[in-house]
């Protein structure tokens, strides 16, 4: 574990609060060279209602992960995500991964274990470094 991990987990776990999602609230952050270069939390897109599910409770089809909302805001800002480290409070999902894979993001960093592992599965077989660290410790 590096040195401020368990800081940027506990700041991304502090975004996901900004989340209008009620099922789960996630929070990323991108860092590179010790700098914070995007940021991101799960839900609709710019101009969408602040409502994550419908009516039953079910999430809408729309609504946009954290990481991803983290990697496209990199993208629009001019920095480059090439080896940064992504900090995010839940395992990414397998679409998530490949867009992790595609922006260069050399390691992943995240909180809570998602039941499924396809999404882990994909970083480790791309050989991007995954870690799973407890704030609390």
């Amino acid at each position: 574990m590096e040195k401020f991990d368990r800081s940027y987990i506990q700041m991304a776990g502090v975004w996901a609060q900004n989340s209008y999602c009620k099922r789960r609230q996630v929070g990323a952050l991108l860092v590179k060279d010790r700098m914070i270069i995007s940021d991101g939390y799960n839900g609709t897109p710019a101009g969408f209602e602040n409502i994550c599910e419908d009516e039953n409770g079910v999430t809408k089809p729309y609504v946009l992960h954290a990481e991803a909302n983290a990697i496209t805001k990199v993208a629009k800002s001019g920095n480059s995500s090439k080896d940064a480290t992504l900090y995010v409070t839940a395992s990414p999902c397998v679409e998530c991964a490949k867009l992790i894979i595609q922006a260069g993001i050399r390691r992943v960093v995240y909180r809570d274990a998602y039941r499924l592992t396809d999404g882990i599965d994909l970083l480790t077989r791309a050989g991007i470094e995954v870690e799973q660290v407890d704030e609390t410790n």
